[in-house]
C-alpha cells in the first residue's frame, strides 16, 4: 500500500505546477527560465538528500574497515550514472512540451492531452509483456477517462479554443511522461531512490541548459521573483515526484503507475478553483470525484478478489 501511496502523492505534486506556471508567465518569465529554474532547484534539493543519505549510510557503518564499508554502501558506476541521466531526460522534455502547450491552448485542454499518458502507459506495458491488461485495470482506466473528460471541462467548453500546435505539444508531453514513468521503474532499480533521483535530475538539467543556455543565472533574473517560482516548481515538479516514483514504480509496475498518475488532474482542478479563482462547474467536480474512483478501483477490485480467494480456500 505504501508504494501505491508513494506514486499517488508523487503524481499529485505535478497537479500544483500548472497554477505556478500560469503565474510565472503572468510575471513575464519565459519557458527556458521557468523550466531551467525548476530543474536547478530540484537538482539542488536532490543532491542535498543524496548527501544526507550517504552521510547516514557511512555513519551506520562507522568503525568498519574501508573495504567493507565500500561493499556495504552501494556505489554507482559511471555507466549506471549515465543511464540514470538519460532516464531523467524525459522529465525535462515533459516540462518543456507541457508548459509550452499552455501558451497555445487552455489549461483544461492541455491537462486532458497530458493525461493520455494513462492509456499510453498501459498499452505500452501490454505490448512489452505481450499480454492483455487485467480486467480491473481496464475497468479503472475506462472510469478514469470518463472522469477526465468531465473534470477538464471539454464537454461544456467544446473545442472552440482548438490550436493544432498546442494539441500536438500536449500529446507529445503525454508520450514523454509515459516514458519517464517507464524509465523510473527500469533504470538501475537496485540503487537508492535518493541517488537515482539526483542523477536523473542531473540529466534533465543538462538537457534543458543545452537547449536554453541559463542566462538567468548571470543577469540577475534568478534573484528576483524567479527564485521563489523555481523553488516551488523544483520542489513539487522536480524533487518530490522523482523521489516518490523511484520508491514506488519499481514495486507496482508502470501500468498501475499510469493509473495512479491521474491523481494530478484533481489536484490541478482544485488549485485552479481555490488559488486562481477559476470557475469550476458541478460537472467538473463530478469528474474529479470520478477520477478518484477510477484511481482506486483497480486496487479495490484486486483486494476484493484476494479476499474472495482466501474465503474459498478456507471453505475448501
Amino acid at each position: 500500500m505504501k508504494y501505491l501511496l508513494s506514486v499517488f502523492l508523487g503524481a499529485a505534486s505535478y497537479g500544483i505546477l500548472s497554477t505556478i506556471v500560469v503565474y510565472a508567465y503572468g510575471q513575464g518569465y519565459e519557458l527556458g527560465e521557468v523550466v531551467g529554474s525548476q530543474l536547478l532547484m530540484g537538482f539542488i534539493l536532490a543532491c542535498g538528500l543524496a548527501l544526507f543519505t550517504k552521510w547516514r549510510e557511512r555513519l551506520q557503518f562507522k568503525g568498519r574497515n574501508v573495504t567493507e564499508t565500500k561493499t556495504l554502501v552501494a556505489q554507482l558506476t559511471w555507466k549506471q550514472r549515465l543511464l540514470l541521466m538519460a532516464a531523467g531526460m524525459p522529465t525535462a522534455v515533459t516540462g518543456l512540451l507541457y508548459y509550452q502547450s499552455l501558451k497555445h491552448i487552455p489549461a483544461s485542454l492541455a491537462i486532458i492531452l497530458l493525461f493520455q499518458f494513462t492509456w499510453i502507459s498501459i498499452v505500452a506495458q501490454a505490448v512489452r509483456q505481450r499480454r492483455r491488461p487485467s480486467r480491473p485495470m481496464m475497468l479503472g482506466l475506462g472510469v478514469l477517462l470518463i472522469g477526465t473528460l468531465l473534470a477538464a471541462g471539454i464537454l461544456e467548453q467544446g473545442m472552440s479554443q482548438f490550436n493544432i500546435i498546442g494539441v500536438i505539444l500536449g500529446l507529445l508531453s503525454a508520450i514523454s511522461y509515459s516514458l519517464f514513468i517507464w524509465f523510473s521503474g527500469k533504470a538501475v532499480p537496485s540503487a537508492h531512490p535518493a541517488y537515482r533521483s539526483a542523477w536523473m535530475l542531473a540529466g534533465a538539467l543538462t538537457l534543458v541548459f543545452v537547449i536554453f543556455p541559463p542566462a538567468f543565472l548571470f543577469d540577475g533574473t534568478l534573484w528576483g521573483g524567479l527564485l521563489v517560482i523555481g523553488l516551488l516548481l523544483g520542489l513539487f515538479g522536480a524533487f518530490i515526484p522523482p523521489v516518490l516514483f523511484a520508491v514506488g514504480v519499481p514495486r507496482i509496475g508502470e501500468g498501475m503507475a499510469g493509473i495512479l498518475g491521474a491523481s494530478e488532474l484533481p489536484v490541478a482542478v482544485m488549485m485552479s478553483a481555490f488559488v486562481l479563482n477559476e470557475y469550476v462547474s458541478v460537472l467538473q467536480w463530478t469528474g474529479v470525484a470520478t477520477v478518484l474512483i477510477g484511481i482506486a478501483l483497480p486496487e479495490l477490485l484486486k483486494r476484493k478478489r484476494g479476499k474472495g480467494n482466501k474465503q474459498a480456500y478456507h471453505i475448501a
